[in-house]
């Protein structure tokens, strides 16, 4: 578990990969995002995407769950949000994806002295380097229990 006072505006870490599945793509799609170029192969080639792609909102969900799966978690009490949200190349079945994130800053909270606001910039990738998401979260981050005071 990572706390506060571990965050250091530079720090960044890279999680391990996943690869992602046209079964995964399109089962995700049908119950969040039915649309065809992600949900029918067929009629997913004849989209401006030319093939099977993941729906973003399937993007958020993978990166949220390569992040809080690392063994170096944050100690996250909840989202204050997302900003700068970019969706910049579709994600396809068989890709290999990975999250770097890097931190931006971190400050105490004023008026908990149990937490504090880290910043990051996240960028989910392929595996061939090519950026896929890239955001700015907002993080409530507990402090360590013996530095909260």
């Amino acid at each position: 578990m990572k706390y506060f006072e571990e965050f250091t505006p530079g720090d960044a870490e890279t999680t391990e990969g996943y690869q992602v599945t046209a079964e995964e793509i399109i089962d995700f799609a049908r119950k969040w995002d039915p649309q065809p170029m992600h949900t029918d192969p067929d009629a997913a080639l004849a989209s401006g995407f030319g093939g099977l792609v993941a729906s973003g909102v399937h993007l958020i969900a993978m990166t949220v769950r390569l992040l809080v799966t690392r063994p170096t978690h944050a100690s996250v009490i909840g989202a204050l949000g997302l900003d700068q949200l970019r969706f910049l190349r579709p994600v396809r079945p068989g890709d290999v994806v990975r999250v770097t994130i890097e931190c931006l800053g971190a400050r105490p909270s004023s008026t908990k002295p149990d937490r504090g606001v880290v910043r990051s910039r996240v960028t989910l990738r392929n595996q061939r380097g090519e950026d896929l998401l890239t955001y700015v979260d907002a993080l409530l981050v507990a402090r360590r229990p013996d530095a909260a005071g």
